[in-house]
């Protein structure tokens, strides 16, 4: 979830035995629970006061959705497709086409 693996997991659990004690640990960790769920809490609230402020149109909105980088890799990825589709339907013009593996691309000297 949050790029931690197993090792990493049990590093932190064995600095918190160490540093908190094991009597206050439980206590620790119902605190972040707590802090946890109060956050998925807000985070769903803001998710539906935006859906009801912006209209049907958007019920399907989700926060994700609003991340600069994943708006500009949406775009990026539908021009790409655009493109590629767009080449796929023009015809090729003068016989040219791809070079092959190993192929020496034509050279006109008295062209230069």
């Amino acid at each position: 979830m949050f790029g931690i693996g197993l090792g990493e997991l049990a590093v932190i659990a064995l600095v918190a035995i160490i540093v908190f004690g094991p009597d206050k640990l439980p206590d620790f960790a119902r605190q972040a629970g707590r802090f946890l769920h109060r956050m998925r809490v807000f985070a769903t609230g803001a998710r539906d006061d935006l859906r009801s402020e912006l209209g049907p149109e958007f019920a399907d909105l989700e926060l994700r959705d609003l991340d600069p980088r994943a708006i500009v890799r949406k775009h990026v990825m539908e021009a790409m497709e655009e493109a590629e589709a767009e080449s796929k339907k023009r015809p090729q013009r003068y016989g040219l086409r791809p070079l092959g593996e190993g192929e020496v691309p034509p050279y006109d000297a008295e062209a230069t």
